[in-house]
């Protein structure tokens, strides 16, 4: 960002303003009106006709960026996206003519950057490096799909853009007609010109409004899963591509460890990274973390393959704002191509304040909390962007978005979380007394759901995995017979219930121990690959019903619950990430201890 208490025109260069803008700052412009009012960020500008709601505009010598966000008569009143210290009125102010538009190229991948999508340095520098990109120079392979002469349509693709992802050089969406102009297969940068169609140049770099959704031909079934190497959410409450989760949870529960995992292992092509309004240092651990981390799919690094959007807490209100818009742009250019993507903002919550601030700023009446009435609406159009497609190219994409949601002494009654669990097809709501109890992830299968399951479980029997519903179905009915007597335990103790009702809970036990929960810290654990994750699951159930057997033939309660189960409990960390044979072995090990006590 543009570090406060350095007032002037040097504060960025013109490149980092034509990123954002896409034009030249305003101390070139000859048709600059001025300031008539600043009170904090918010800034009234004599208002032209010409000028229309979400313009940007550009205030004072050093062009800060601002966004029309009323008009009254021959006044507008203009929210910048930067701090306004040195602003004063009678500076210039310079309408731009065009609503918030980012720069969208293939040096997206790998970088990191602001709200505005404006790159930022490392992570080490994370709060005060602000500049315009370095990637820009840089040359991208080149192969043309077309030739001079061929008749293409917005969405079309003209050839590959080599990468370690799969890359496209896309007619644009509101573009069509004869190529009369092909680059040959080369080296060239993103700003080069590759294409003519119907007179337009092509370029790979495109820019577009954050607010408007791209075009697609038409939404499809989300029927395919996304794999997430977490066992508790992809055996439990699994999410579809193009699908929408939410998770809720207090401070200290595991949210942002969640997702960071999420985003290290899930098999989608690109991962677009939102943190909004989280603290600088954590989004330099996940910016360092991301960058060292192999990528499982490519062999490189993941960061190669991430985008990551820091707008921290104690950035601008309108950049955090604007920044889960960015993100959906973003993941939306790259669905385009055809991929699938994940876009994780970390969090609503902290979104959802700079709704409010801006709001309560603007006069609006406030509503529930002092949110603002829209509050609703803007969760749902944001939630809105995810979707599996068919591209204007005829292709396949998806973008499925993953937000957190941080409710106030983890009150989910809150207007956020609230209102945000009626626009989500998953909750993966995260329980306290787990977290605390060192359990992860701290995913509370009581309070928790997902509407994808019925539609996944008929791609799981596609894929060979025909007992994924049933699998599924028995452990969840098994966890909540298991938390009905932990209450009866409680009151009563273990030894009052009966034989069967004592190897429930100790069942229960097992899932959670031996199945469900997972150490993000081991390099064997930490990602679960699916047939890794129904072996576990698998071992765990038929070690149940054989004590079932056993204590339905006679043996004592007491008998089959002093057994040895750690070499099941321990099989997790035994087997490698997609190894099944060490949890069957652990399996038969603890079935010829119960056959002893038979």
């Amino acid at each position: 960002m543009i570090t406060p208490g350095a007032p002037g025109p040097d504060r960025f260069g013109a490149g980092a303003l034509a990123h954002v803008a896409g034009g030249a700052p305003a101390a070139d412009r000859a048709d600059r009106l001025h300031i008539l009012r600043v009170a904090g960020s918010l800034v009234e500008i004599a208002c032209p006709p010409t000028v229309a709601m979400h313009d940007l505009v550009l205030l004072g010598s050093a062009g800060l960026p601002g966004e029309v966000v009323a008009i009254h008569g021959d006044t507008a009143s203009v929210q910048a996206y930067e701090y306004t210290g040195g602003l004063a009125p009678g500076h210039p102010a310079d309408p731009q003519g065009r609503p918030l538009t980012v720069r969208l190229g293939p040096d997206l991948l790998g970088g990191v950057f602001d709200g505005l999508l404006r790159p930022l340095g490392c992570a080490g520098d994370l709060l005060t490096t602000s500049g315009p990109a370095t990637t820009e120079a840089a040359a991208w392979p080149f192969t043309p799909r077309v030739v001079r002469g061929e008749r293409v349509g917005a969405g079309d693709v003209l050839g590959d853009v080599g990468a370690r992802v799969p890359l496209r050089l896309l007619v644009p969406p509101d573009l069509s007609g004869e190529v009369t102009r092909i680059a040959s297969a080369g080296a060239y940068p993103s700003d080069a010109p590759l294409a003519v169609v119907g007179g337009d140049e092509v370029r790979m770099a495109q820019s577009w409004p954050v607010r408007k959704p791209r075009p697609v031909a038409r939404r499809l079934p989300a029927d395919a899963p996304l794999n997430t190497g977490q066992r508790a959410v992809d055996l439990l409450f699994p999410v579809a591509r193009g699908s929408t989760v939410a998770v809720p949870g207090g401070f200290g529960t595991g949210k942002t460890m969640l997702l960071q995992q999420i985003a290290k292992w899930c098999d989608a092509d690109v991962i677009v990274y939102v943190g909004c309004g989280e603290r600088g240092n954590e989004m330099a651990d996940v910016i360092e973390e991301l960058a060292e981390l192999t990528d499982p799919r490519t062999g490189g690094r993941l960061a190669e393959r991430t985008v990551t959007i820091a707008n921290t807490s104690n950035m601008p209100m309108m950049a955090r704002e604007a920044s889960v818009h960015t993100g959906a742009t973003v993941a939306e250019y790259f669905r385009d191509m055809g991929l699938d993507v994940v876009l994780i903002a970390d969090s609503t919550s902290r979104w959802a304040e700079a709704l409010r601030e801006f709001a309560s700023r603007m006069g609006e009446l406030p509503a529930e909390e002092g949110y603002p009435a829209s509050l609703a609406s803007q969760l749902a159009a944001f939630y809105e962007r995810a979707a599996a497609v068919r591209t204007q190219g005829g292709a396949t994409g998806s973008v499925t978005v993953i937000g957190a949601v941080s409710p106030p002494g983890g009150d989910r009654t809150e207007p956020v979380t609230a209102h945000t669990e009626r626009f989500v097809r998953c909750l993966w709501s995260l329980d306290r007394d787990l977290a605390y109890a060192r359990h992860y992830p701290a995913v509370s299968w009581s309070e928790s759901f997902s509407r994808d399951a019925a539609a996944l479980s008929a791609a799981h029997a596609r894929a060979g995995d025909p007992g994924w519903a049933e699998r599924r179905g028995r452990v969840a009915r098994q966890l909540a017979e298991a938390d009905r007597l932990a209450d009866l335990v409680e009151l009563v103790g273990i030894t009052a219930l009966p034989p069967r009702e004592r190897i429930s809970v100790l069942a229960g036990r097992l899932l959670r121990e031996a199945a469900i929960q997972q150490s993000a810290l081991s390099p064997a654990d930490a990602y679960s690959a699916p047939a890794k994750t129904a072996a576990l699951v698998d071992a765990v159930l038929t070690v149940v019903d054989r004590c079932l057997e056993v204590v339905d033939a006679g043996t004592q309660a007491e008998v089959v619950e002093a057994v040895d189960f750690s070499p099941l409990l321990r099989a997790r960390e035994a087997a490698g990430p997609a190894e099944t044979a060490p949890v069957t072995a652990a399996r038969d090990t603890v079935l010829a201890r119960l056959a002893e006590t038979a």
